[in-house]
């Protein structure tokens, strides 16, 4: 399906919004739990900010650190081919005009935002579910691992497939927000970072999942030295502000607490995987931060929980996935397995009854 660019509306329906739940369930029990993104439930551990980070204005020496810093923590070859702006969200358009307007491929189904973004910059986009399209475009975009079944696309396959667009001079676009958190504990090698000097790879980072930090509004463009110039013309002076310099400088540069919140999440993920088995819900893929199920029953399962309380991800154009975020503690934890048992008393009545 093509789109232009004229008239586009922002997307809406995403996980989080508990405006959204409450309109839904109006009824349902407060606190929510929500398990509707796939954000850490677990943030970097908050810390008191300097007033300066709030009454200045950010100096470049503290930008540049901090690109350093993205550099080492995602395996770009330095600095200069880091550009941090307030959040891939802002970093979407201005990468997808780095090519002249023409056709662009979203490997789907995936995030809707990214196609918005590439019409909004002028281009003819379509999602498609065949890799082997994506050579077909001048601009291609792959969200790897994916959201929100987990999928991820070889490093090989996708420089196979940037130097097939390199050679008409396209562009091969690889959000990697969910690269720290991918399916397998190996999953970062399938990371382009270490490639962008090839000149037309850009890769998309999010700081606020992985760190639990959304609100900080932080994200990076992993590019060649060029591009990445290019793009930090676009977004002008105080791209970051104070408070995301000051969060993340110090979180990305703490692999200790890096590896070990890798570990708990991997670790709880597989329990909620435990979970979700017991009442015939097994886990199809996703991440360390998220389960992608798909049974004929998520929408049931969806409105079940949602009227305890409990929010989840649906799509409404695919009625038998859901996504599930992962429970904050224990008592959330438990709140969702009472839950789940008494949706399953209550799906069992209704097919004998």
């Amino acid at each position: 399906m093509a789109l232009r660019s004229e008239g586009l509306k922002a997307v809406d329906d995403h996980g989080g919004s508990l405006d959204r739940a409450d309109a839904l369930f109006p009824d349902a029990p407060k606190p929510w739990i929500d398990l509707s993104t796939g954000i850490n439930p677990h943030p970097y551990p908050l810390f008191t900010l300097p007033a300066t980070a709030f009454t200045r204005l950010p100096e470049e020496k503290g930008v540049a650190e901090l690109c350093a810093i993205a550099a080492h923590a995602y395996g770009a070859p330095s600095g200069e081919n880091v550009v941090a702006a307030g959040g891939t969200q802002i970093l979407l358009p201005l990468v997808a005009a780095l090519v002249p307007a023409g056709q662009a491929h979203v490997l789907g189904p995936t995030y809707a935002e990214h196609i918005r973004a590439a019409a909004l910059a002028g281009h003819r986009v379509e999602e498609t579910n065949a890799f082997e399209r994506l050579a077909d475009a001048d601009l291609t975009i792959v969200v790897n691992p994916n959201n929100p079944d987990g999928r991820v696309v070889k490093r090989a396959a996708l420089l196979d497939l940037a130097r097939t667009l390199r050679a008409k001079d396209g562009l091969l676009v690889v959000d990697e927000a969910f690269m720290d958190v991918g399916p397998r504990p190996d999953t970062h090698d399938e990371s382009l970072a270490p490639d962008i000097g090839e000149g037309n790879i850009v890769v998309l980072r999010s700081f606020g999942k992985f760190f639990g930090l959304a609100g900080v509004r932080l994200g990076f463009a992993l590019a060649a030295p060029q591009t990445a110039a290019w793009l930090k013309a676009r977004l002008g002076p105080w791209a970051v502000s104070g408070p995301a310099l000051a969060y993340g400088t110090k979180a990305l540069a703490d692999h200790r607490w890096q590896q070990a919140m890798r570990l708990r999440l991997a670790a709880e993920a597989e329990g909620l995987d435990r979970l979700f088995a017991q009442y015939g819900f097994p886990a199809l893929g996703g991440t360390s931060l998220y389960r992608f199920f798909r049974r004929e029953q998520a929408q049931s399962l969806f409105r079940f929980l949602g009227e305890r309380g409990i929010l989840t991800r649906r799509f409404p154009e695919h009625p038998c996935d859901l996504r599930v975020g992962l429970p904050a503690g224990t008592a959330e934890a438990e709140r969702l397995a009472v839950a789940l048992a008494r949706w399953s008393v209550q799906a069992s009545k209704e097919r004998t009854g």
